[in-house]
């Protein structure tokens, strides 16, 4: 699971990640599919019914798990009870899996600050406490960057922004996806920018800085700038879809998903 960045007020990342790991089958590849933030498998139930009906035969799964209110735990605890979900789910699929992700989220964390989001979030989100939130854990404010540097134990070190201990087996984990598709327009009304959706973000001036721009694009600290070298990034741009709509929109799943589901 990945997150994007983001500033207040905003709601993160890829309003829908597509991974894809690629294999040698006649069937079609299982499509696992996880929710965002205070949403539950129910929710993804239109979409888990577009795949059913291009591909009949699909094994589409709606992860049931951390739903709702549980979607605001730790990430770190997310990724874990995730990851083992989804790990059991491919140990029985070596052809490989589908992995639709949709948006986790900032905006409920910058409704408490309606105000002063921009000035304060990051008081409450850079301290031990805040950390223990999902949304703070991709929070990055681009006018409090040494902050987020210093006490974001989660989105610094999957951009590798932040030195660690496992930045080269996260790179080598990150480069066996076989295709990532990124989803999302300029229509969303909730991520900001609409381009985080793309690995785009905002200076400190917010100014947005497209994703090839951005330094760990630039350094390939996580491997973006080698999966995008060979191929295997597609960037699908879909106007007049707002954030609510992308997993059950069908143009969304005929232009942007449908021919990678095979």
């Amino acid at each position: 699971m990945r997150s994007s960045r983001m500033i207040p007020p905003a709601r993160v990342l890829l309003p829908l990640l597509l991974l894809l790991a690629a294999g040698c089958t006649d069937a079609y590849k299982p499509v696992i599919i996880v929710h965002g933030i205070f949403d539950g498998p129910k929710e993804l139930e239109t979409l888990s019914g577009f795949i059913e009906e291009a591909h009949p035969g699909t094994e589409v799964i709606l992860i049931d798990l951390l739903n709702y209110r549980s979607s605001m735990e730790p990430m770190w605890k997310q990724v874990d009870k995730f990851g083992k979900v989804i790990q059991s789910i491919m140990q029985r699929s070596p052809e490989g899996v589908h992995l639709l992700c949709f948006s986790q989220d900032t905006d409920y964390v910058s409704r408490v600050f309606p105000d002063r989001a921009k000035t304060k979030v990051y008081v409450f989100c850079y301290n031990k406490l805040g950390q223990k939130l999902s949304v703070c854990g991709y929070w990055k404010d681009p006018h409090h960057t040494s902050a987020y540097l210093r006490h974001n134990i989660f989105l610094p070190l999957l951009n590798g922004e932040k030195p660690h201990s496992n930045m080269k087996e996260w790179r080598e984990n990150f480069l066996r996806i076989k295709k990532l598709v990124l989803i999302g327009g300029p229509d969303d009304g909730v991520i900001t920018p609409w381009q985080s959706s793309h690995f785009g973000f905002y200076d400190c001036e917010e100014n947005v800085v497209e994703m090839k721009n951005q330094e760990f694009y630039v350094k390939d600290t996580f491997g973006l700038q080698t999966l995008d070298a060979r191929g295997d990034l597609s960037v699908c741009v879909q106007s007049g879809v707002k954030h609510v709509e992308w997993h059950s929109n069908f143009t969304v799943f005929t232009t942007c998903m449908e021919e990678w589901l095979v």
